[in-house]
């Protein structure tokens, strides 16, 4: 029962609390408990007053004692919604910046792409955000209110005994038991399955169709405002169904609550009014005692659980999170320096590659030498293991069997930041910072004379001022075509190499340049890294022809390697692929007058 009751996410929650802010927390606990102790203090010490009018004796002293009761029962509750809110405060950002170590810390990205943990993830990612439940600075006075019940309750309860020994488990065993009675509609038990999770993580995704950018255009174009509306609507209509299910009160549990808390209550006040009657029960006590049972009925219907709930299930997630995600993102760090390396050159031997949650292997006993200080470019059908082989060079996953040498040395005992210092890249999804055009061609810093080098080798020259926010919701900042964001993080790679990068990988580096900028890019590009290891992953054979080798790859396994004139003399898959690619525009002359044919994708 202890044991269960520690792995509760309510039992994590109050842990959470001295850690986000002791000093907020004790108070907040200390006050708590006062507002809970203090109403059962003035039910005696109206009896007291009661008596001694009773009885004709001075009343100063009575009076006195009320108002030193009374004053602080009204002014400890706005203190401590405001001590609450504070904490709350506190707590989600204590929450907030758990998460996000738990994110960032691992070296690998198996965490993040991991289904088992989406769920979780979802629910701490918005936690605070009134989506699912009221901020958790509203949330502190919510479940400080239920707690405040509690104690007032049962401290009444023992004020009872003064009057009989079986008083308070009568009456509070009545109070007690609709806890029991209505526990299913008390704590939101079915909260955390996988359906409600499900459920809520479909909402958040449909909520965020229609509010952030990233659908804008689409939803517009097609015409499915409407849809998106609908859509949000039915998802969060299945959840607040689903919660509702969890929490609905049923007509049994109810009406054996309203017997069993009609007959206790009838029992207990029914006996002090006889004991009155019969002048054993004198008026003061008997205004104490009928105040205490009065009193007892806060502990009832157990509110407490319905506030914390939606506090403590985002607490666990985060708390789980924090416990499975290092795991999930480990990779061996490795101890040996990467100085100057690849120096002779890049090998995968025999190498077998599954993302976290399938077993099916992308890359299997696939085998391939890069030279050093040479290009290489990749084709091959989407799903061919292209961007995979760049995350696993980046050492973002570390494969299940076989491995990468570099210059003979497994990649894996290598220092892992040590050789992402020597690695740059420009993926398809490039990361496009809200911020200062210096700080997303250089995050983390660079001399300005050679950003503004990797700006022009990219030609991204003169695009904007180097102090220029690039996103147009900042006052002065501005905003870029798809092209010229490509050019920016191209740039970003650029500057690296400057840096001391000796590989570059570039995965679809120019897609949404003309085909003469991406001539020209890759011109720079190859002049740029002239000394370094350079892999690129391209759909378009006007660039990849330019590169030293390039390798075609289906189903994980390298199947032609070459130059371009040795794959085109072959007349196998290379061959095949660039002649439709040509024959779509009916000559070479097309590529090169800005017209490009996917025959990959």
């Amino acid at each position: 029962m202890i044991e269960r009751l520690r792995a509760s996410d309510g039992w994590k929650f109050f842990g959470v609390l001295p850690q986000a802010d002791r000093t907020l927390a004790l108070a907040w606990w200390v006050v708590l408990i006062l507002r809970g102790i203090l109403p059962a203090l003035f039910a005696i010490v109206i009896g007291t007053l009661v008596g001694a009018v009773q009885r004709g004796q001075d009343v100063v002293g009575p009076l006195a004692l009320v108002g030193l009761v009374f004053v602080p029962l009204q002014i400890l509750a706005p203190l401590h919604r405001a001590i609450g809110a504070n904490l709350g405060s506190r707590t989600a950002a204590w929450l907030y910046d758990r998460l996000i170590l738990a994110c960032v810390r691992p070296p690998g990205m198996g965490h993040l792409e991991n289904p088992k943990l989406a769920n979780d993830l979802t629910m701490a990612r918005d936690f605070d955000l009134g989506i699912s439940g009221p901020p958790m600075s509203i949330s502190m006075d919510f479940i400080a209110s239920g707690l405040i019940e509690m104690i007032t309750g049962l401290t009444s309860a023992v004020i009872l005994v003064g009057y009989a020994w079986w008083a308070p488990l009568v009456v509070g065993g009545g109070w007690l038991s609709t806890h029991w009675l209505l526990r299913e509609s008390a704590v939101w038990r079915d909260r955390n399955t996988e359906e409600v999770r499900d459920a809520q993580r479909l909402a958040d995704y449909a909520y965020r169709l229609a509010v952030e950018p990233f659908a804008a255009k689409e939803l517009r174009l097609f015409g499915l405002a409407d849809w998106t509306v609908d859509h949000f609507r039915s998802m969060r209509s299945r959840l607040v169904e689903l919660r509702y299910q969890a929490t609905k009160l049923r007509e049994r549990p109810v009406l054996w609550s309203l017997l069993i808390v009609l007959v206790a209550n009838t029992v207990v006040l029914g006996s002090m009014a006889m004991a009155a009657a019969d002048g054993t029960l004198a008026l003061d006590r008997l205004v104490t005692y009928a105040s205490a049972a009065v009193t007892t009925s806060m502990i009832a219907f157990g509110g407490l659980s319905w506030a914390l709930d939606s506090s403590s299930a985002p607490v666990g997630a985060v708390l789980r999170l924090r416990d499975a995600m290092e795991p999930a993102g480990r990779l061996a760090l490795g101890r040996q320096p990467a100085v100057g390396v690849p120096a002779r050159e890049i090998r995968f031997r025999d190498l077998t590659f599954a993302y976290p949650g399938t077993d099916q292997p992308v890359l299997e006993g696939f085998d391939l030498t890069i030279p050093a200080g040479t290009s290489l470019a990749i084709v091959g059908q989407n799903g061919a293991g292209k961007t995979t082989l760049a995350k696993l060079l980046c050492r973002l996953y570390d494969p299940q069997a076989g491995g990468i040498e570099v210059d003979g040395v497994d990649l894996r005992t290598l220092d892992l930041d040590a050789w992402r210092s020597r690695v740059t890249a420009v993926f398809q999804d490039f990361i496009r910072f809200e911020l200062p055009l210096r700080d997303n061609v250089a995050p983390a810093g660079a001399p300005d004379e050679l950003i503004r080098c990797a700006l022009a080798d990219a030609g991204a020259a003169g695009l904007a001022d180097l102090d220029t926010v690039l996103a147009r919701g900042y006052e002065g900042g501005t905003d870029l075509s798809g092209g010229q964001w490509q050019r920016i993080a191209l740039a970003r790679a650029l500057c690296a190499v400057r840096l001391g990068a000796g590989l570059v990988l570039l995965d679809e580096p120019t897609a949404q340049l003309d085909v003469r900028g991406e001539a020209e890019i890759f011109e720079r590009i190859l002049a740029a890294t002239r000394q370094t290891t350079t892999i690129l992953i391209s759909h378009r054979f006007s660039t990849v022809r330019h590169a030293d080798r390039i390798c075609v790859l289906e189903s994980g396994k390298v199947v032609e390697l070459g130059t371009h004139e040795e794959l085109m003399a072959a007349g196998g898959r290379y061959h095949t692929m660039f002649e439709l690619q040509a024959s779509r525009f009916g000559s070479d002359d097309a590529e090169e007058e800005g017209v490009s044919y996917d025959v990959l994708a």
